[in-house]
């Protein structure tokens, strides 16, 4: 399962920062149509990351939840 382990936010099914790539994927697929959900949905994560995470600059953590599900390769595009 590709859900994120508070407070550190790294994936429980691989390791790396979530949400891993995996988990953009399957976020992808299942709001496809409905990208304004998608976006609230992710912001509500983002939300709790910049409380888990004080120390890291919001841009990093904006880029990390937001920016990612612009890429053209992770909308099948």
């Amino acid at each position: 399962m590709h859900q994120p382990i508070r407070p550190q936010w790294v994936c429980a099914g691989c390791g790396v920062p979530w949400p891993c790539r995996t988990r953009k994927r399957q976020l992808v697929a299942e709001f496809t149509g409905a990208r304004v959900s998608l976006i609230l949905h992710l912001s509500a994560y983002l939300v709790q990351a910049c409380e888990d995470l004080p120390h890291t600059p919001s841009g990093v953590l904006h880029t990390r939840f937001l920016a990612w599900q612009r890429s053209p390769a992770l909308r099948g595009e």
